[in-house]
């Protein structure tokens, strides 16, 4: 991998200080962490008098609508110009879907900000940091470096992020620094006890639905647990796009399983998948090996094929990272 420069904290800052008109854009498929990223940074620099679009190709979804301003981010991009675009959550252009493509045309600089080591460092500045616990993590961080104030409207989508990301401050990456972070959002006026009710206690009767035709499928092999969603069980749940709802996190946490693997039939004849592990074990490099990315706990991929040969070309890797604790690439 790429070695990662330092944050440019102080010249990405300068480039939002020459810019009148911003882009934001985040990761297709977004989690509380993209859309919590976009939107703490779209309000505090509409609070700054800049004028800012927020796009995403599939929006922003249930669970995160009631997040300040999430009514103003966009699912298309089809006309405009803009001083800066900033990318935040994606560690790939291609994971920014048509809304990026079109930004990146249409933009005179690119910043990038992103917490997955994974990052290809596309853009002109950069703000990655791969030890921070999410990407609203960076935001804060940045605002702290360059004296920006926190509002309300500000902290409340930067703590989703944070919750989200952390499973609610489980994952190893968790410090008293992260503590600290979330502290200083509940004195800007975002609430815990609300964002975690909003996110990781909040499920659909759908989602249920899901998990109901998904479940006889889950198998433990060995110390990896993995499910499959074929295109039929999200259309008896009457989905319109296919998903896990979250059935990943909660597979991991079978006593006898280090790492869980859901398998996503897409209709275009590839394979989704969403990978999570226990402390010790990294999914991540495996999602890397086949062309995804993420985290050693939380990883994902979109690989060609049908389920069978996916399942046939990851499992083995699970099963080595179980085996050793880590991927070992041959």
């Amino acid at each position: 991998m790429t070695m990662i420069p330092t944050p440019q904290w102080h010249e990405a800052a300068a480039a939002v200080r020459e810019a009148q008109t911003i882009v934001i854009v985040t990761h297709v498929s977004p989690d509380g962490d993209a859309i919590g990223s976009a939107l703490g940074l779209a309000n505090a620099l509409r609070d700054l008098g800049k004028s800012v679009v927020v796009a995403d190709d599939d929006g922003v979804p249930d669970y995160l609508q009631w997040l300040p301003a999430s009514e103003t981010i966009v699912d298309t991009l089809s006309d405009g110009r803009w001083d800066l675009m900033i990318s935040t959550d994606a560690s790939d252009e291609i994971r920014t879907g048509s809304v990026g493509a079109y930004a990146r045309a249409n933009s005179l600089r690119v910043i990038n900000l992103d917490h997955h080591v994974t990052n290809t460092l596309f853009g002109d500045l950069h703000l990655i940091l791969p030890t921070a616990v999410s990407s609203t993590e960076i935001v804060y961080r940045w605002f702290i470096e360059t004296g920006i104030t926190i509002s309300r409207d500000v902290a409340v989508p930067l703590m989703a992020g944070l919750v989200t990301d952390t499973i609610g401050f489980r994952i190893s990456l968790v410090t008293a620094q992260t503590l600290g972070i979330a502290q200083a959002l509940i004195q800007a006026g975002a609430s815990l006890s609300e964002t975690t009710a909003r996110t990781l206690d909040s499920r659909t009767y759908q989602s249920v639905q899901l998990w109901k035709h998904v479940l006889p499928s889950v198998q433990l092999d060995g110390q990896v647990i993995y499910g499959i969603v074929r295109l039929e069980d999200a259309h008896k749940a009457q989905m319109d796009e296919v998903s896990d709802e979250g059935l990943a996190s909660f597979l991991v946490q079978v006593n006898e399983a280090m790492v869980s693997i859901i398998f996503k039939e897409q209709a275009n004849n590839t394979v989704e998948i969403s990978m999570r592990s226990k402390p010790g074990y990294n999914v991540g490099e495996v999602a890397f090996a086949v062309g995804g990315g993420g985290h050693k706990q939380a990883a994902g991929a979109t690989v060609a094929g049908t389920v069978e040969r996916v399942m046939a070309l990851v499992l083995p890797k699970l099963h080595a990272v179980t085996a050793n604790g880590m991927l070992q690439i041959t």
